[in-house]
């Protein structure tokens, strides 16, 4: 929808009519869901599972000695 200038600032003065305002509440909150849906289909998509950041357990659990070069010495 176009407006004219003239029209935008009678709007941006006076504000929204009731069934306006709804409108735009509505739009805003079907704008609000599609981004939610689409965060969570972007989660599922590329979701951590087993490829994510180790967890401080698995950190802590390497017991491996360290083992020094003879050339580092």
């Amino acid at each position: 929808m176009v407006c004219t200038l003239s029209y935008q600032m009678y709007k941006y003065e006076y504000g929204l009519t009731a069934a306006e305002q709804r409108a735009a509440d509505v739009r805003a909150g079907e704008a609000a869901a599609a981004l939610t849906d689409l965060r969570l289909h972007f989660g599922h998509v590329f979701g951590r599972g087993r490829r994510g950041r180790p967890t401080r357990r698995a950190a802590d659990a390497v017991t491996a000695p360290v083992r020094v070069m003879p050339s580092a010495r």
